[in-house]
Order: structure tokens, then C-alpha cells, then sequence
């Protein structure tokens, strides 16, 4: 069975990604919904439903990746898994190209698929996050496999000249790279109403999967620094290997009657809404995705000035920008932006602006040009 006609310039794309609360998982599923709206059919591949995948909508179809649990095979394989669920939608839909978000697991199963399906090869385009260069590229065995992947690819994004940067000097210096940043969405992630006054108590929010580079135990530390000084508070969503080092660390410190862990929300502007700083101390971000949405909710970030944060917060306008480990600079960092009604007010105006370069029509648009290019091309 064939899938629905399309006009002749819509595609019909598969997107992999993981479907975890991180910022790739994000990224692709918010594309995904965005594509599918401008009349494109989406196929989403995912071992789970992505978090941000909240409702039904025309032109997308989330297909469920399971992985065999076949007697023989004593580690399941999923990236082989995932190479037979694109055969299996090319056989009734052949796709236009397949969007592999992070270079392992997907692009490979993405390669894969494609070397099957000789009579029709698909065209491949890989976008980077950051965990599949900065860490699992640390993993040495990894190195030729990704360095394949990505050359084997008919076009390779990154999130941020960082990352691209990191990227040609690791793997490849002679693929063709894009820079192509993440983006949200201005109809979700706005100034909203807060149900109490503006920094009454000054209230700090987090946002993240975490993952020990996002030095979540750090943010402790800062609220400890900070309520020295202000009755802060400290609100934490998400949810990780880290959690209840945290949760501990709290307690030691005697500051955990002040921070709130809400775990995984779908409602983050509205959670957004409530607080008055977002905090991010990354050990490294390819782009900070979850710092972008604050922004664009009219917060103020102060974070570390690692990886691609620079490229979105600007220091002194939108946010400070502090030494990786400097916990005594962020917690000034947040004093700072507090310290007043007006300063807060005028680095929350700051922070509006620098998101709207950000805004889901203008990057969406670009990877439509992107692949636009990419079909254009001689066969691989």
C-alpha cells in the first residue's frame, strides 16, 4: 500500500532520534512536527515516544522501534533494528531522505538501509548534537565509525560553529558541513504571566536530562552562594544519573527546603513563567537549547561560557557568561541580574531579542533548503 500523494515539492522524510528529554530528542521532534505541518510526511523512528511528541497531527507517523529479542543474540541489536523499520516504511512509502539525528546509533543505521535498498538509495543527512563528537568521539574505537559515517552522509548539520568547528578538526575536514542552529517555537515559548511578583522570592530554574556534563550538583552550590545574600529559591526539571547526588547534596548544604524537583514536565513555558534566571553550568553545550527557550520566555541566563552558549546568550544584555567551575562567578552572576526590578527588566528585554534569530519558521526554512540541495545532487 502506497502512502498519501503529496504536492511536488513536499518530501517525504524520516527523522531518527532518541527519545529522551535532552536537547536532541527535542530538536528532531519539534522539526519533525514542523515539517509536517508545512504538508511534508514525517516518519519519526524512536526505540520510545519522544517527550515532546504530545498530539496527534496530520502528515506524521510515529513508528515504535523494537529490538528483537531473538535467543542467539545476547546484546539486541538496535541499530539493526532500526536500518529493518526504514526498510520496512520504504517498502509501502519510499522516502525522499532519512534526517539521522546523532551520528551513532542512526546515521549508520540510516547508511545501512540505504546500501540495501540498491535499486533506490536513500540520501542521508546527519544533524550533530554534541554528545556524538565531544563524548562518545572521546571513546577512541568509535573514532573510524563515526569519521565514516558522516563522510558516507550526503549532508552533515551541526547545532552551533563550535561544534562544527569541533567537529572538522575531529573527523572530518572535507565534508559538507552546515551550520544550522537549533530553534523554538514563539507560540509556545513566550512571556507569559507569573502568578507572583517578579523576584519575590528571586526564584532559579534548571532544565536538563541530568547527565553529569551538565553539572547539575553545581547548581547546589550556587543557591547556597546566593541565598548568603537573597531568599532565593531553586526549581529543577528533569530527571537523571544525577538526580540523587543532588538530592543529597541538598540536604548536606541544608538548603533542600529551597529547591523544588518537579522531574520530567511536558508544560515547560509555563513552568518557565514562575522563575526569574535560568542556570546553566555545563562542563560543555554544543548549542544550549533549553537556555534559547528561557531566553525566549523572557528570562536571563547565567551560565558557563563553554561550547556553543556564546553564540545565544550575550554577556552583560541577555545573561552573564562565567568560567566553567567558577561557582563564586555564577552565583555573582546571578546576584547580578537580580540585584534590581530595572536591571532584571533590562536584561529580560535583552534576552527576548537575542532568542527571535532563533524562531522555528527561519530554521525550519533551512533545513527545507538543505534538503532541497541534497536531492539535488548526483546519486552517491
Amino acid at each position: 500500500m502506497r502512502g498519501p500523494e503529496l504536492a511536488g515539492d513536499k518530501l517525504r522524510i524520516a527523522i531518527l532520534c532518541y527519545p529522551t528529554f535532552g536537547g536532541s530528542g527535542v530538536l528532531a521532534t519539534e522539526l519533525a512536527m514542523s515539517l509536517a505541518d508545512r504538508g511534508h510526511r514525517v516518519h519519526l523512528l524512536s526505540y520510545a515516544p519522544p517527550t515532546r511528541l504530545r498530539r496527534y497531527q496530520k502528515n506524521l507517523c510515529f513508528h515504535l522501534v523494537q529490538v528483537s529479542a531473538y535467543p542467539l543474540f545476547r546484546y539486541p541489536s538496535y541499530d539493526l533494528a532500526l536500518a529493518a523499520k526504514i526498510l520496512e516504511i520504504e517498502e509501502t512509502e519510499p522516502l525522499d531522505l532519512v534526517h539521522a539525528h546523532y551520528a551513532i546509533p542512526h546515521t549508520i543505521s540510516a547508511i545501512l538501509a540505504s546500501k540495501v535498498n540498491v535499486a533506490r538509495p536513500l540520501r542521508v543527512v546527519t544533524t550533530l548534537h554534541g554528545t556524538d563528537i565531544t563524548l562518545v568521539g572521546s571513546e577512541r574505537s568509535f573514532v573510524p565509525l563515526i569519521r565514516w559515517a558522516l563522510n558516507e552522509s550526503d549532508a552533515v548539520t551541526a547545532v552551533s560553529r563550535y561544534l562544527a568547528a569541533e567537529t572538522r578538526t575531529t573527523f572530518c575536514s572535507s565534508c559538507n558541513l552546515n551550520v544550522i542552529y537549533n530553534f523554538y517555537d514563539p507560540a509556545e515559548f513566550h512571556p507569559l504571566p507569573s502568578e507572583r511578583p517578579r523576584l519575590q522570592p528571586p526564584t532559579l530554574i534548571h532544565v536538563s536530562n541530568f547527565r553529569p556534563v551538565k553539572r547539575t550538583p553545581d547548581l547546589i552550590h550556587v543557591l547556597y552562594r546566593v541565598r548568603r545574600e537573597l531568599d532565593a529559591r531553586l526549581v529543577l526539571v528533569g530527571d537523571g544519573p544525577d538526580r540523587a547526588r543532588v538530592q543529597e547534596l541538598a540536604t548536606h548544604l541544608g538548603v533542600a527546603e529551597y529547591v523544588s524537583f518537579l522531574g520530567e514536565q511536558s508544560d515547560i513555558p509555563s513552568i518557565l513563567a514562575d522563575a526569574d534566571v535560568f542556570l546553566l553550568p555545563s562542563e560543555t553545550e554544543s548549542f544550549g537549547l533549553s537556555a534559547l527557550e528561557a531566553m525566549a520566555c523572557g528570562l536571563p541566563v547565567v551560565a558557563t561560557n563553554v561550547g556553543g552558549i556564546p553564540e545565544i546568550v550575550e554577556h552583560g544584555k541577555s545573561g552573564v557568561l562565567c568560567p566553567f567551575g567558577d561557582l563564586d562567578a555564577l552565583a555573582e552572576g546571578v546576584l547580578r541580574v537580580t540585584s534590581d526590578r530595572a536591571t532584571w527588566d533590562r536584561y529580560s528585554a535583552h534576552a527576548i531579542a537575542g532568542a527571535q534569530p532563533y524562531a522555528k519558521d527561519l530554521i525550519v526554512s533551512h533545513y527545507e533548503a538543505l534538503y532541497a540541495e541534497t536531492l539535488g545532487r548526483s546519486a552517491r
